[in-house]
């Protein structure tokens, strides 16, 4: 018998990448290929929806044609997709908007007035996604009432997700996981939330028909299967989130396991056997299969503070990488750790570009606080690295209070890489960090969900013979014991400050446009 293999797909923010792996998670092919944000202001983010559709085409075509694979040796494709975007579509199936994504921010002041006028809170409490901009709740809101020439014109409000199936299969679907990321998905019902629809004006026959993760469709579109490569025959799994299926491919699917991730931006998810929100909104419910659901929160400021760090205060070690052929990050890093943990007193709010989880605050801005005459680069720059963590572990107390203290971190993303970055996670976590293999974990992730909705395995828990360790650390308990006296500090600087990142955020809009 021939080795059958699956293609999984992660149509991300700035990228859709295939990978192709044998049937036992073994990584064969790998190509991704990027499309531009476009965000003339800074409250727009949108992308044009068919340069994701064609790198979704690209991707899948370069893997078959790298790895020399035939069509009828796919099992199936099955897809992982961001989260939270919107596009208006017309009756003859063509967008009308762009795709308008998570990091839009144009709903703000709608966001606000769902919450204070339109039982915002108690919407959020049965359909798992924080009040936030990101949020197609808000985002419809906004469209009915300040576009209300688009919002009349539109025959479906969709996802990049169902875009793509219906340019391939022309129908309309939404898989679950999705369908609990927009703010208007009923988690206990399955189904659409009837006065999170009144909010918004749109009615169930205005939105795709809502499928479970593990839902398949064939049949493609012959034009698109020679395009790939495929066969019109070869199963296309719905799939569900990037952030659920992450924790599925770095094996975080256990109680008492937690997934945390730090690239461009963060999270930080744990996953339950029911839905669960919080009754202070501070974290997310999104579904990933079955009597799964995965909890956490999202963080704008991860890996992009650092990057602004080097650019600040990295100018010597950017001169001296370039002639060294050094990476300039491992020089800023080996610098901060000269600087024992707590950087002497200096924090930082790394809220760069506002917050998400805990805050839910696009407001919120980033802020040193305790600098001295004693503070010297390097101190900023570990105090910066702190911040990240020290941010994420604020949303890791708010996951404490509802399903009590995890047993085991799992982190990954571009901040693995730093040993110290590492190191200063288990410390002020004061639990052990385990680095997983697998590097495309929301890829594998889509893979062993395929799988599993195939039949090829009887458990999603076949995960943890696919993905192996690569780092263990575990706490300083001294480093650990001075950063517990750090955290209510991080704490309630930020809550006081409230009001402040509302007046300087609106200073800076007035005064920067």
């Amino acid at each position: 018998m021939s080795q059958k293999y699956v293609i999984g797909v992660d149509m991300g923010t700035t990228s859709t990448k295939s990978v192709l792996f044998t049937e036992e998670g073994a990584v064969v092919a790998v190509h991704g290929i990027e499309y531009p944000l476009h965000s003339p202001t800074p409250e727009v983010a949108e992308q044009d929806p068919n340069e994701i559709f064609q790198a979704v085409l690209g991707t899948i075509k370069e893997v078959m044609t790298q790895s020399g694979t035939q069509a009828d040796d796919i099992l199936c494709v099955s897809f992982s997709s961001a989260m939270h975007s919107v596009i208006a579509m017309d009756e003859a199936g063509e967008p009308i908007t762009a795709c308008i994504t998570w990091a839009d921010n144009r709903a703000a002041e709608w966001t606000e007035r769902i919450r204070a006028e339109m039982n915002g809170h108690e919407i959020y409490l049965r359909t798992g996604t924080p009040l936030h901009p990101m949020s197609p709740l808000s985002k419809l809101t906004w469209l009915r009432y300040d576009h209300p020439d688009i919002y009349n014109r539109t025959h479906k409000f969709i996802s990049i997700k169902e875009y793509i199936f219906y340019k391939l299969f022309h129908t309309y679907v939404i898989d679950y996981s999705i369908a609990s990321a927009t703010g208007m998905f009923n988690l206990q019902q399955l189904g659409w939330d009837e006065e999170a629809l009144l909010v918004t004006g749109v009615t169930p026959d205005k939105l795709s028909k809502p499928v479970p993760t593990t839902y398949s469709l064939t049949g493609m579109d012959e034009l698109y299967a020679l395009a790939t490569g495929l066969s019109i025959r070869t199963p296309f799994v719905v799939g569900a989130s990037d952030g659920v299926l992450s924790n599925l491919g770095v094996n975080a699917i256990e109680p008492g396991v937690v997934a945390i991730t730090i690239g461009t931006s963060g999270a930080i998810r744990a996953v339950t056997d029911r839905p669960v929100t919080d009754p202070k909104g501070r974290i997310f419910c999104y579904a990933l299969a079955d009597n799964l659901w995965v909890i956490g929160g999202p963080v704008n400021n991860g890996g992009m503070i650092l990057r602004w760090a080097k650019e600040q205060f990295g100018q010597l070690e950017m001169a001296e990488a370039e002639l060294t052929g050094d990476n300039v990050y491992d020089k800023l890093t080996e610098l901060a750790s000269g600087v024992k943990a707590g950087s002497d007193g200096l924090l930082f709010h790394p809220y760069l570009s506002g917050e998400r989880a805990p805050l839910w605050d696009a407001n919120a801005r980033g802020s040193y606080f305790g600098l001295g005459l004693h503070h010297k680069k390097e101190h900023l720059i570990r105090a910066t690295l702190e911040g990240v963590i020290l941010n994420l572990y604020t949303v890791f107390l708010a996951l404490e209070e509802l399903i009590g203290v995890p047993h085991k971190i799992q982190a990954t993303g571009g901040f693995a890489r730093s040993e110290l970055w590492r190191q200063m996670m288990s410390d002020i976590f004061d639990q052990e960090v385990h680095v997983p293999e697998s590097v495309e974990s929301s890829c594998l992730g889509a893979v062993i969900l395929g799988l599993y909705s195939l039949g090829r395995v009887d458990s999603l828990q076949v995960v943890s013979e696919m993905v192996g360790a690569s780092h263990k650390h575990v706490p300083n308990k001294a480093n650990a014991q001075i950063y517990r006296e750090l955290v209510p500090i991080f704490v309630r600087v930020s809550r006081l400050l409230k009001e402040e990142y509302e007046e300087i955020a609106a200073f800076q809009k007035k005064w920067m446009n």
